[in-house]
């Protein structure tokens, strides 16, 4: 009876291609309507941002003559604001672009979808939160002592080697590692989803543990600064998250099959 409310639910939803094309107009300006609002408060508040993002560097020169950053071009500092900016506004948007995602698509969803959806809707802005914040408490703090750790002071005959850090070089690497990291967290959210559709089991992702364990530490190595502490840092958490994924799609598997088990022994 369920599914028959269903199938009448999205047959009447159903809409010729012209009003799903204008639907789909009216989202996507919503969207970027969003966007550019989020843009200008956070362009506003972009020497704020500024100052937040620069913590860790800050922490790690405190003490040192050459605590600051620089700027090599008339246009760089206003560039990086306009970037911050930017990357604040994508991200204070992203609800807004989730919510018009969700009311384009959620009309052609059955009821129990639409109820298994929702979660990943909520999951993955947290998820992405959790790889920026690691990046700016741990990962940046530990590359950055661990980089400026190769400064040689000034001595007879010698000439000293001292960070004069770029604004853009600095925040273009901060923000690259936080996008990265703030995807490589969504992990659990795409194998769940692939595992709902069929395409992962989670006996393979189980199976292919260890393949994973080696990929995950060959993205690392790509992603974070040369030394060990950074790759650790980035791997290990996303390994738990993988160990997460397998649990989420056995979990999903059991619910799928209680209907059938349930339909056999009334046969």
């Amino acid at each position: 009876m369920s599914a028959v409310r269903d199938e009448s639910e999205i047959e009447a939803s159903r809409a010729p291609l012209l009003d799903h094309l204008i639907e789909l107009r009216t989202r996507l300006l919503w969207s970027v309507v969003a966007f550019f609002v989020c843009f200008i408060v956070c362009y506003v508040f972009a020497h704020d941002i500024y100052n937040f993002l620069a913590q860790p560097l800050y922490h790690a020169l405190e003490g040192q003559p050459n605590q600051r950053l620089i700027a090599t071009a008339p246009q760089e500092t206003f560039v990086t604001y306009l970037t911050l900016s930017m990357w604040g506004g994508v991200f204070l948007s992203f609800p807004v672009l989730a919510t018009q995602i969700w009311l384009f698509v959620a009309p052609g969803l059955y009821k129990d979808e639409r109820g298994a959806f929702l979660p990943y809707l909520f999951a993955t802005p947290i998820l992405f939160i959790m790889g920026s914040a690691l990046v700016l408490y741990v990962i940046m703090p530990l590359a950055l002592n661990f980089l400026l750790s190769f400064q040689a002071p000034a001595g007879p005959g010698q000439l000293p080697i001292q960070l004069e850090a770029k604004v853009s070089e600095y925040f273009s690497l901060t923000m690259s590692l936080m996008f990265a990291f703030g995807l490589c967290f969504q992990l659990p959210v795409a194998l769940t989803l692939l595992g709902r559709v069929g395409i992962v089991t989670s006996a393979g992702l189980a199976k292919a543990r260890r393949f994973a364990i080696f990929g995950v530490f060959v993205v690392a190595g790509i992603l974070t600064p040369p030394d060990a502490l950074s790759q650790f840092a980035l791997a290990v958490p996303v390994l738990a998250l993988y160990e997460i994924s397998i649990w989420l799609v056995r979990a999903s598997e059991k619910k799928r099959a209680q209907p059938d088990q349930g339909t056999t022994s009334k046969g």
